[in-house]
Protein backbone atom coordinates (compact mmCIF):
# COMPACT_ATOMS: atom_id res chain seq x y z
CA UNK A 1 0.00 0.00 0.00
CA UNK A 2 1.47 3.92 -0.82
CA UNK A 3 1.95 6.06 1.20
CA UNK A 4 0.77 8.84 -1.27
CA UNK A 5 -0.93 8.18 -4.45
CA UNK A 6 -0.22 11.00 -7.33
CA UNK A 7 -3.23 11.55 -9.53
CA UNK A 8 -2.22 13.28 -12.85
CA UNK A 9 -4.76 15.64 -14.07
CA UNK A 10 -3.10 16.10 -17.79
CA UNK A 11 -4.27 14.97 -21.01
CA UNK A 12 -0.81 15.18 -21.83
CA UNK A 13 1.61 12.71 -21.28
CA UNK A 14 4.62 15.61 -22.26
CA UNK A 15 2.94 18.02 -20.17
CA UNK A 16 4.87 20.20 -17.45
CA UNK A 17 2.56 19.07 -14.82
CA UNK A 18 3.02 15.66 -15.60
CA UNK A 19 6.99 15.76 -15.24
CA UNK A 20 6.39 17.77 -11.88
CA UNK A 21 4.75 15.32 -10.47
CA UNK A 22 7.34 12.63 -11.61
CA UNK A 23 9.96 14.80 -9.69
CA UNK A 24 7.49 15.08 -7.04
CA UNK A 25 7.22 11.28 -6.61
CA UNK A 26 11.14 11.21 -6.94
CA UNK A 27 11.64 13.52 -4.07
CA UNK A 28 8.91 12.03 -1.89
CA UNK A 29 10.84 8.66 -2.17
CA UNK A 30 14.23 10.50 -0.60
CA UNK A 31 12.14 10.62 2.24
CA UNK A 32 11.27 6.79 2.57
CA UNK A 33 7.62 7.33 1.05
CA UNK A 34 6.31 4.77 -0.84
CA UNK A 35 4.36 6.45 -3.97
CA UNK A 36 1.97 5.25 -6.80
CA UNK A 37 0.22 7.16 -9.47
CA UNK A 38 -2.49 7.38 -11.53
CA UNK A 39 -2.77 8.87 -14.65
CA UNK A 40 -6.17 10.32 -15.54
CA UNK A 41 -5.13 10.39 -19.13
CA UNK A 42 -4.27 6.65 -19.33
CA UNK A 43 -7.84 5.64 -17.75
CA UNK A 44 -10.60 4.46 -20.17
CA UNK A 45 -12.00 7.33 -21.89
CA UNK A 46 -15.58 6.27 -21.96
CA UNK A 47 -15.51 5.38 -18.62
CA UNK A 48 -14.56 8.82 -17.43
CA UNK A 49 -16.94 10.10 -19.73
CA UNK A 50 -19.98 7.75 -18.87
CA UNK A 51 -18.92 7.37 -15.12
CA UNK A 52 -18.61 3.99 -15.13
CA UNK A 53 -16.94 3.87 -11.31
CA UNK A 54 -17.35 -0.13 -11.39
CA UNK A 55 -15.36 -0.94 -14.57
CA UNK A 56 -11.88 -2.80 -13.77
CA UNK A 57 -9.05 0.62 -14.34
CA UNK A 58 -11.35 3.28 -12.47
CA UNK A 59 -12.53 1.00 -9.75
CA UNK A 60 -8.50 0.08 -9.26
CA UNK A 61 -7.68 3.87 -9.42
CA UNK A 62 -10.34 4.99 -6.66
CA UNK A 63 -8.85 2.04 -4.86
CA UNK A 64 -5.93 2.77 -4.86
CA UNK A 65 -6.64 6.35 -3.70
CA UNK A 66 -8.61 5.38 -1.18
CA UNK A 67 -5.77 3.13 0.56
CA UNK A 68 -2.81 6.17 0.01
CA UNK A 69 -2.38 7.89 3.38
CA UNK A 70 -1.96 11.28 1.51
CA UNK A 71 -2.75 12.53 -2.16
CA UNK A 72 -0.98 14.89 -4.84
CA UNK A 73 -2.94 16.33 -7.46
CA UNK A 74 -1.17 17.64 -10.52
CA UNK A 75 -3.23 19.39 -13.52
CA UNK A 76 -2.51 22.16 -15.66
CA UNK A 77 -4.70 25.29 -15.19
CA UNK A 78 -7.18 25.86 -18.32
CA UNK A 79 -9.12 28.85 -18.43
CA UNK A 80 -8.86 29.67 -14.95
CA UNK A 81 -9.93 26.17 -14.09
CA UNK A 82 -8.38 22.76 -13.82
CA UNK A 83 -8.67 20.09 -16.29
CA UNK A 84 -11.77 18.42 -17.12
CA UNK A 85 -10.09 14.74 -17.30
CA UNK A 86 -9.38 15.75 -13.59
CA UNK A 87 -12.49 16.59 -12.51
CA UNK A 88 -14.33 13.85 -14.61
CA UNK A 89 -12.39 11.19 -12.17
CA UNK A 90 -12.73 13.18 -9.04
CA UNK A 91 -16.51 13.21 -10.06
CA UNK A 92 -15.94 9.37 -9.89
CA UNK A 93 -14.45 9.12 -5.96
CA UNK A 94 -16.84 8.38 -3.43
CA UNK A 95 -18.05 11.55 -1.44
CA UNK A 96 -15.64 10.59 1.64
CA UNK A 97 -12.21 10.03 -0.90
CA UNK A 98 -10.23 12.22 0.81
CA UNK A 99 -11.16 12.35 4.45
CA UNK A 100 -8.00 11.92 6.66
CA UNK A 101 -5.26 12.02 3.76
CA UNK A 102 -3.26 15.07 3.86
CA UNK A 103 -3.65 16.81 0.12
CA UNK A 104 -1.30 18.35 -2.25
CA UNK A 105 -2.56 20.38 -5.17
CA UNK A 106 0.16 21.34 -7.66
CA UNK A 107 -1.02 23.39 -10.72
CA UNK A 108 0.89 24.45 -13.75
CA UNK A 109 -0.21 27.61 -16.15
CA UNK A 110 0.91 29.77 -18.71
CA UNK A 111 0.73 33.31 -16.36
CA UNK A 112 -0.18 34.35 -13.21
CA UNK A 113 -3.09 35.03 -14.57
CA UNK A 114 -4.15 31.31 -12.83
CA UNK A 115 -2.25 31.16 -9.87
CA UNK A 116 -5.79 31.31 -7.72
CA UNK A 117 -7.42 28.45 -9.60
CA UNK A 118 -6.20 26.33 -6.97
CA UNK A 119 -7.84 27.88 -4.32
CA UNK A 120 -10.89 29.12 -6.11
CA UNK A 121 -11.51 25.83 -8.08
CA UNK A 122 -9.58 23.02 -7.27
CA UNK A 123 -9.54 23.22 -3.43
CA UNK A 124 -13.22 23.74 -3.01
CA UNK A 125 -13.64 19.97 -4.78
CA UNK A 126 -11.13 18.23 -2.88
CA UNK A 127 -12.54 19.60 -0.02
CA UNK A 128 -15.93 18.48 -0.88
CA UNK A 129 -14.25 15.17 -1.16
CA UNK A 130 -13.35 15.00 2.78
CA UNK A 131 -10.19 16.27 2.81
CA UNK A 132 -9.52 18.23 6.15
CA UNK A 133 -5.83 18.56 5.65
CA UNK A 134 -4.80 20.65 1.96
CA UNK A 135 -1.82 21.85 1.96
CA UNK A 136 -1.68 25.62 -0.07
CA UNK A 137 -0.35 24.34 -2.52
CA UNK A 138 1.97 24.77 -5.74
CA UNK A 139 1.60 27.10 -8.85
CA UNK A 140 3.97 27.13 -11.34
CA UNK A 141 4.58 29.02 -14.06
CA UNK A 142 5.59 27.83 -18.01
CA UNK A 143 8.49 30.17 -17.68
CA UNK A 144 10.00 28.55 -14.23
CA UNK A 145 10.58 25.61 -15.78
CA UNK A 146 13.92 25.41 -17.36
CA UNK A 147 14.38 23.42 -20.50
CA UNK A 148 16.93 20.80 -20.87
CA UNK A 149 16.37 18.46 -23.66
CA UNK A 150 16.82 15.17 -22.53
CA UNK A 151 17.04 15.31 -18.75
CA UNK A 152 14.68 15.76 -16.10
CA UNK A 153 12.84 18.44 -15.51
CA UNK A 154 14.26 21.68 -13.48
CA UNK A 155 12.87 24.50 -11.68
CA UNK A 156 14.29 28.27 -11.34
CA UNK A 157 15.72 28.04 -7.78
CA UNK A 158 12.94 30.08 -5.97
CA UNK A 159 10.58 27.90 -7.84
CA UNK A 160 12.56 24.63 -6.69
CA UNK A 161 13.03 25.50 -2.67
CA UNK A 162 9.30 26.13 -2.79
CA UNK A 163 8.31 22.95 -4.29
CA UNK A 164 10.50 21.27 -1.90
CA UNK A 165 9.56 23.11 1.25
CA UNK A 166 6.70 21.78 0.27
CA UNK A 167 7.19 18.39 0.22
CA UNK A 168 9.18 18.45 3.04
CA UNK A 169 6.09 19.51 5.41
CA UNK A 170 4.25 16.66 3.38
CA UNK A 171 6.41 14.17 4.32
CA UNK A 172 6.66 15.79 8.00
CA UNK A 173 2.68 15.44 8.46
CA UNK A 174 2.80 11.54 7.37
CA UNK A 175 5.44 10.92 9.47
CA UNK A 176 3.97 12.68 12.30
CA UNK A 177 0.38 11.07 11.52
CA UNK A 178 1.94 7.25 12.21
Amino acid sequence: MPSIVTIGGSPSATSKSAALLGLVRARLETFGITTAGVNVRDLPAEDLLFARSSALTIASAVELVASARGVVVATPIYKAAYSGILKAFLDLLPQDALAGKVVLPIATGGSLAHMLAIDYALRPVLSALGSTHILGGVYLQDSQFINVPGAEVQLEVAADDRLNSTIKQLAGLLSSRG
